[in-house]
């Protein structure tokens, strides 16, 4: 079989390694020049695995499959000629699932899934069962085929990029966050969002699970197109699955008898938001027939991931939290109404038709200045400098020291971009990883 690859970063590469193990004929090719892929070549050309930089010839179409990368668009030249030829177009998600008989936690949702991901699969370990993250997280799903024993349960982060190439992928416990608008420059719609969202659950049956967020219209009414046992999660509702009552979790099931699970206050994690996430993950792990109190001992002992509300230090009694992976308005809207101390806000970068107004209430109560960066900054500095101490900086370094500058002992530094990275870094960990170094430099 002759298999093409488009896109030659991580996800692509442990396709291609995949296909190779399969013993297909593979061919990556990648748009990106050659001098910006220098190690993707080097390691293709130690595989022994042919390959073409700089554009998408031909060469791409003499294929009997091709496997998608995350983030190549449905207008991608090499894509719409490859499904007017009838090549089956997948993405690299389709492709590993096909050869793995793991049970499988799917997790989306435009806000939350890599931090649901690590604590769902925490707690999976702490419940005394085999778990490993996988997907949008950072290790390939590709990677895992043949490399994790069947018994392991595989957590997956799942983007709508992934999920749009889907045919065939079926998790065992699926479970969408929220939806708001987002890459729609990808989608080209809202609507062509929801529904690529929503395709995680429309291959499972009456033996799965699906969890929805009862508070999120667009996740809930996921429910419409599911085969799967429904489980909610709430923290304004009442609902059959887990909510919150009294500043406790409460765990329902379907004949609406009750138990509550742990008080709000022992949580690892800060926020209204995480305790939507980690009610999420409870419901994923009661799929498993786990123990509660197994469940209350990981969800106290969770401390989160890198870039997403991490606390990096603490300077003068200043503390300063990277949330660089916050990268549209409604992950800082979660930011911003976390914490009870004055915030100090560095935001900024690429905006994707960015409209701040749903900011403007968090902004008012809870943020003392605004330091603004990148190629939003005027867009940033215009909405509030009427109302809030508003600065302008040049680069990550410059409004570190500047945020360092305004805050005083027990006020909060967050740096919530509410914007991508690709002005100024080639990827939001690469930028949280140079927040954190600046604040350690102070």
């Amino acid at each position: 079989m002759r298999v093409t690859i488009i896109g030659a970063a991580k996800s692509g590469l442990a396709a291609a390694e995949l296909a190779q193990r399969q013993g297909h004929t593979v061919f990556v090719s990648d748009a990106k020049t050659q001098e910006a892929s220098l190690q993707s070549i080097a390691h293709l050309q130690e595989l022994g695995i042919d390959h073409e930089f700089g554009a998408h010839t031909d060469a791409a179409l003499q294929s009997d499959l091709i496997i998608l990368s995350p983030g190549v668009p449905p207008t991608n030249p090499v894509r719409i000629e490859a499904e007017r030829q009838g090549i089956e177009v997948i993405g690299e998600l389709e492709y590993a699932s096909r050869f793995l008989t793991n049970p499988i936690v799917a997790i989306t949702g435009t806000n939350g899934k890599t931090t649901t991901t690590a604590l769902t699969a925490h707690v999976l370990q702490g419940c005394g069962k085999k778990a490993v993250t996988a997907g949008n997280i950072g290790t390939p799903l590709s990677s895992l085929v043949g490399n994790v024993s069947e018994a392991t349960i595989i957590v997956t982060e799942c983007s709508s990029y992934q999920l749009d190439s889907t045919v065939t992928f079926r998790p065992a416990v699926s479970m969408i966050l929220n939806i708001t608008p987002d890459h729609l420059s990808y989608h080209g719609t809202f609507s062509n969002y929801v529904h690529s969202k929503w395709k995680i659950v429309r291959n499972q049956n009456e033996n799965d699970v699906v969890i929805l967020n009862a508070d999120d219209a667009n996740a809930a009414n996921a429910a419409s197109v599911a085969r799967s046992m429904v489980r909610f999660f709430s923290t304004e509702h009442d609902v059959e699955g887990a909510f919150i009552r009294g500043g406790e979790i409460i765990l329902r099931d379907k004949q609406h008898s009750e138990e509550t699970l742990m008080s709000l206050r022992r949580l690892g994690l800060p926020g209204v938001h995480n305790a939507a996430n980690s009610m999420a993950a409870t419901l994923a792990a009661r799929a498993f027939e786990v123990r509660n109190e197994d469940i209350r001992d990981s969800l106290m002992s969770f401390n989160g991931v890198e870039h997403r509300l991490e606390n990096t230090r603490i300077v003068k009694g200043v503390r300063f939290i990277n949330d660089s992976k916050a990268t549209n308005i409604n992950a800082t809207w979660y930011a911003l109404s976390s914490y009870d101390r004055p915030i100090v806000w560095i935001a900024g970068g690429r905006g994707d038709n960015n409209d701040y107004v749903s900011l403007n209430d968090l902004v008012a109560d809870n943020v003392k200045a605004i330091v603004c960066i990148g190629e939003e900054a005027d867009a940033i500095f215009n909405h509030w400098c009427t109302t809030k101490r508003c600065v302008k900086a040049a680069t990550l370094e410059e409004a570190v020291r500047a945020a360092m500058d305004i805050a005083v002992a027990d006020e909060v530094v967050l740096f919530s971009p509410a914007c991508k990275s690709f002005d100024m870094f080639a990827n939001f960990e690469e930028r949280g990883r140079a927040f954190k170094q600046f604040v350690t430099q102070l």
